[in-house]
């Protein structure tokens, strides 16, 4: 047990060692978690505020936008902090922490995307029974069981890197703590961990991955029986869906579908797959979303009448 002590802090090497590189990081991705942040906590206020988004669609998407919200800011402000460092580091809790926030959040991104593919399939496969079957209790039990299901992701994920030793070497190629760098630095034998892992990210990632293809694939089928305003309004919601689908899946497939090993790419893989999607979703779900436009310019007469008095 004593030597699980041995290192109480890790270095990180962060994206690029270059002074000029970490400036430029630093100016991009501030903008990028403001914009963030600002853009999901819109939705988030936009569809609780509405009296007209009261669909079991926006309330998913005010779910998976707090989460989109969440999830960058586990890793992004430490991140951009990290520039200004000569030396990037992070105690043994915090390092800990970070890893469950990040899996905890992105777990919850991905159980969402499902419920979200299910509510999609209900709403045009089965149209007459689709109130009785997505009624709030049943849409609530979706939200709750994602959350839950994140939670037993990340802190699955978080027990077996926890109870490692780290005895020697505590530099970490990366940019956060994240499994695989860390598997790296423990000083026993990994590889049943590592198996896990693969289990339990790896595989998360590729069967819900494959659940969303079917599902669509189920939907686009069912839409030829539908009117030509159906199809195109089904289109453009399973559109979007599928684009983020495809932004969020594709990345931890890559990262954790593989035996415990760090390659080059990893870390310019994960930073896609921290920061792209939750910037763009509210974009994706909401530029072609008629009704959440104008619930937002409902939004903001509100309260520009509210300011005038």
């Amino acid at each position: 047990m004593g030597t699980k002590n041995n290192v109480t802090e890790f270095v990180l090497f962060g994206l690029f060692q270059s002074r000029e590189m970490q400036l430029v990081c630093f100016v991009v991705f501030s903008l990028f978690h403001v914009l963030t942040v600002l853009g999901n906590l819109l939705v988030v206020i936009t569809i609780n505020a509405s009296k007209t988004l009261n669909a079991p669609m926006y309330f998913f998407l005010s779910h998976l936008s707090f989460a989109d919200m969440c999830y960058p800011s586990a890793t992004t402000p430490k991140m951009i902090a990290d520039t200004f460092m000569e030396r990037k580091t992070i105690s043994f809790n915090g390092c800990m922490t970070q890893l469950f926030s990040a899996h905890f959040f992105g777990g919850t991104e991905i159980f969402l995307l499902t419920a979200m593919a299910y509510d999609r399939y209900v709403a045009i496969c089965r149209p007459l029974h689709y109130t009785a079957i997505m009624d709030r209790w049943k849409c609530g039990l979706l939200a709750g069981a994602s959350w839950v299901g994140g939670f037993l992701h990340s802190i699955l994920q978080t027990l077996l890197t926890v109870q490692l030793p780290f005895c020697g070497p505590n530099e970490i190629d990366n940019f956060f703590c994240d499994v695989h760098p860390l598997l790296k630095l423990a000083c026993a034998d990994t590889y049943v961990v590592g198996l896990i892992v693969v289990a339990n990210s790896g595989m998360i990632s590729l069967v819900s991955f494959i659940i969303l293809i079917i599902s669509y694939v189920v939907i686009l089928l069912n839409l030829r029986s539908q009117s030509s305003e159906g199809r195109r309004k089904a289109l453009s919601t399973c559109g979007s869906h599928i684009v983020t689908v495809l932004l969020v899946l594709l990345p931890p497939m890559f990262m954790y579908i593989r035996p415990s090993t760090t390659l080059a790419a990893d870390k310019l893989v994960i930073l896609f797959n921290i920061v792209m999607p939750p910037l763009l979703n509210p974009l994706i779900y909401t530029l072609r979303n008629n009704e959440v436009k104008n619930a937002m310019r409902k939004l903001f007469r509100v309260e520009g009448s509210m300011g005038e008095k």
